[in-house]
């Protein structure tokens, strides 16, 4: 199989369409015809449903679509376990990242990265977890970088890099912040229920955020007034501090001390994990494994 053709064919199902797909691979329309075409005699099936908006891949098509990728991965592998021997340090690295802290991360952690490997291309994708896990799984990513609960694991590798605690926060003006230990200081431990009255703030109901969220809430014995749903924390950050409602954040998006919010732990001390993630029994390159490792001292510093 000629593997320019297999990535032609991969654009085609990823784009469903073929116009958009030979825009994505800089190649005229014709030309990427060609290919299909060409493909399509030499297999004697056709492997899309031709329409003007939507092509969609044929069984037959699916059958080359599943296997071409497998394809691509085990090429992938073959060429980061060769250059591991060789020490010849080239070659792609592509990271799964979230926003809003995998940004923050892959800012971090890069720069030195780079030094010691300059010649490996390091290709970041910025997806919510769910999306993120569904790649890994077919082989997409070489290493995702996840915040979720442990009832959010797939089959795939999870690598810990570290538990983060789930907090409480309200606006600095209202009554129970009294109760907040000052700035510096660890923070003090305050009842969830003692909120039950206010409007929160949460993450959208497909995120694992929530899927921690809504546990956290049954366990603490009431059901919240949600005034908002974001897919982002820092929304939730913002909304706190306009003085509208509370919310449940990661320990990450108030150890600075943000202005106008007060933060208290939890009696029971909810966390979720933060991981390196890649395919089970993949090969996993050294310059791979050294960016995980990057990863955990940045969390962890």
């Amino acid at each position: 199989m000629d593997l320019k053709q297999i990535e032609y064919i991969l654009k085609i199902a990823e784009e469903n369409n073929i116009t958009r797909a030979a825009e994505k691979l800089f190649i005229t329309q014709s030309a990427l015809n060609q290919q299909l075409l060409k493909l399509e005699k030499e297999l004697d099936t056709p492997l899309f449903y031709r329409s003007r908006t939507n092509w969609r891949p044929t069984e037959a098509g699916e059958v080359y679509i599943r296997n071409a990728k497998e394809m691509l991965r085990i090429r992938k592998t073959t060429y980061d376990q060769i250059r591991d021997i060789a020490r010849t340090q080239k070659g792609t690295l592509t990271l799964g990242i979230t926003p809003g802290r995998g940004i923050a991360l892959f800012g971090g952690v890069y720069p030195i990265f780079h030094q010691k490997y300059p010649y490996i291309t390091v290709e970041p994708v910025e997806q919510n977890v769910r999306t993120l896990q569904a790649m890994i799984a077919e082989g997409s990513l070489d290493v995702g970088f996840l915040t979720l609960g442990r009832q959010n694991y797939t089959k795939d590798e999870y690598i810990l890099l570290q538990e983060e605690e789930i907090v409480l926060s309200i606006p600095a003006c209202h009554p129970l912040s009294q109760y907040a230990a000052p700035p510096g200081e660890p923070l003090a431990v305050l009842d969830l229920k003692q909120a039950q009255y206010e409007p929160f703030v949460l993450m959208d109901r497909d995120s694992t955020m929530r899927v921690l969220i809504n546990q956290i809430f049954e366990r603490s014995g009431f059901t919240p007034s949600i005034l908002f749903e974001t897919k982002n924390h820092a929304t939730i950050v913002s909304l706190i501090q306009s003085n509208l409602c509370c919310g449940l954040l990661p320990y990450y998006y108030i150890k600075t001390n943000p202005p106008g919010i007060a933060s208290f732990r939890l009696p029971f001390h909810p966390t979720w994990d933060v991981v390196a993630s890649h395919k089970k029994n993949a090969y996993v390159s050294e310059a791979a494994r050294y960016f995980i490792e990057l990863a955990r001292e940045f969390w962890n510093s």
